[in-house]
């Protein structure tokens, strides 16, 4: 994401991956540019709603326009924790961005969102008993198998309270199959895949149901760039965008 941004902080295994991905689908430093403006303007709704502490799941490097950032813009008492489950990205990030009393970074699995819940220095940031804003932004697609990806967002989304808000974004083939399928053979050959593949990215109707059980904001779920535009215009066509976003609260 960082490199696709135009940032400095990123690996060279990962520039190396961005640019054979660029090759395929020259349009990535846009979707880059448009998942982290929905991610900050998740952020600050959330923050505007009430939200007050942040998980951001799969974080990567911290990049241009951190959910801290955000989220202070709004809410400067606003506590983020990070999560990632390479060392490599954890140890980066923990020395880019120092933990503090309001932000951490840790290492977990979310695969397990119980265990990465529990995690004590997690704990120590954020009360659970209390509404939280999981950040679930391109991370799922890393998942090959749908019901693993499905019993993830159902783990987070029975474990944080009443009026906390689930943010989640994902590519989807519906709009560009020869581009994503192409793409997911490359992510899953960059990536230890754990024993399965995947032909392609989900279809929207394979994503709608991480949704469920939520009370879905407007304008629903929607191409990226057309969730709540700041200038109330998306910056982009969002009919040629490969990725859908939405926000949900829990009831």
């Amino acid at each position: 994401m960082d490199y696709m941004l135009g940032g400095k902080d990123n690996f060279a295994a990962d520039r190396a991956a961005a640019e054979r991905a660029l090759t395929l689908a020259p349009e990535l430093p846009m979707m880059a540019r448009e998942s982290r403006g929905f991610l900050n303007r998740a952020v600050r709704f959330m923050a505007a709603a009430g939200i007050r502490q942040f998980v951001d799941v799969g974080c990567g490097l911290p990049t241009q326009g951190s959910v801290h950032e955000a989220a202070r813009a709004t809410a400067p008492d606003a506590r983020v924790v990070y999560v990632d489950h390479d060392p490599l990205v954890v140890n980066h990030a923990q020395a880019l961005l120092p933990d503090s009393s309001r932000t951490a970074v840790i290492r977990a699995d979310m695969r397990d969102p119980d265990e990465l819940l529990a995690h004590p220095r997690l704990t120590e940031l954020v009360d659970l008993t209390q509404p939280v804003g999981i950040l679930l932004v391109g991370v799922l697609t890393v998942i090959p198998e749908d019901d693993v990806a499905l019993r993830v967002v159902q783990g987070f989304r029975r474990a944080i309270a009443s009026g906390s808000h689930v943010a989640i974004t994902h590519p989807i083939s519906d709009t560009r199959p020869e581009v994503t399928e192409k793409l997911a053979e490359l992510y899953q050959d960059e990536l230890i895949v754990r024993g399965s593949r995947r032909r392609n990215v989900r279809t929207l109707a394979d994503v709608e149901p991480y949704f469920e059980g939520l009370q879905i904001a407007e304008p629903g779920i929607v191409k990226v760039p057309a969730w709540r535009p700041d200038s109330g215009v998306p910056a982009v066509d969002p009919e040629s965008f490969w990725a859908i976003a939405g926000v949900g609260r829990k009831p």
